[in-house]
C-alpha cells in the first residue's frame, strides 16, 4: 500500500464524532493502532502523543488512536490521560483489516488474534507516506512525528 490511495474510510470517534478520510484531505494523517485501553504500554503510548501533539499539529498532523475497544471505554481512556486527539472505535476491525493489523499474538502462553501495534501516516493527498509495524512503544512517537515533518 505505500505510496498508494489509501481507501476512504468512515470510523466512529470519541466526541460523538465519525472520521472519514475523505474529510481529512489537506491534512496528514497519523493513524496509530494499538492493542487495549487502560493496559501499560498503550497507555504510554497514548502519553507520549499526547505531549507531541502541539507539535504534530504545527507540522499539520492529525492524530488519531485506533482500537477495537467500544466508544465509551475509548472515552474513559481519553478522558484519564486527557488526549487532545480522538480515538477511533473500531469494533467491527473494518479499519484494522484495511491496514492489515490483526495478527496472532501469544497471550500468556495462548495464542490469540489481537492488534499488531502499528502506526501509519497517510499524507495531503491520501497517499499511505510511511508505515511502523510491530512498534516498540519508546520514542516512537517522538519517530512518528520526526518523519512528519518532512512532509
Amino acid at each position: 500500500m505505500l505510496g498508494k490511495a489509501v481507501p476512504d474510510f468512515s470510523v466512529a470517534a470519541t466526541s460523538g464524532q465519525t472520521v472519514t478520510l475523505s474529510g481529512l484531505r489537506g491534512k496528514i494523517v497519523v493513524l496509530y493502532f494499538y492493542p487495549k485501553d487502560n493496559t501499560p504500554g498503550c497507555t504510554t503510548e497514548g502519553e507520549d502523543f499526547t505531549a507531541l501533539n502541539g507539535d504534530f499539529d504545527k507540522a499539520g498532523a492529525v492524530i488519531f488512536g485506533v482500537s477495537r475497544d467500544s466508544l465509551k471505554s475509548h472515552e474513559g481512556f481519553k478522558t484519564k490521560l486527557c488526549m487532545p486527539f480522538e480515538l477511533l472505535s473500531d469494533t467491527d476491525e473494518a479499519l484494522c483489516k484495511l491496514f492489515d493489523v490483526i495478527k496472532m499474538k501469544n497471550m500468556y502462553g495462548k495464542q490469540v488474534l489481537g492488534i499488531e501495534r502499528s502506526t501509519f501516516v497517510i499524507d495531503k493527498a491520501g497517499k499511505l507516506a510511511r508505515e511502523w509495524r510491530k512498534v516498540k512503544v519508546d520514542g516512537h512517537a517522538r519517530e512518528v512525528l520526526e518523519f512528519v515533518k518532512t512532509l
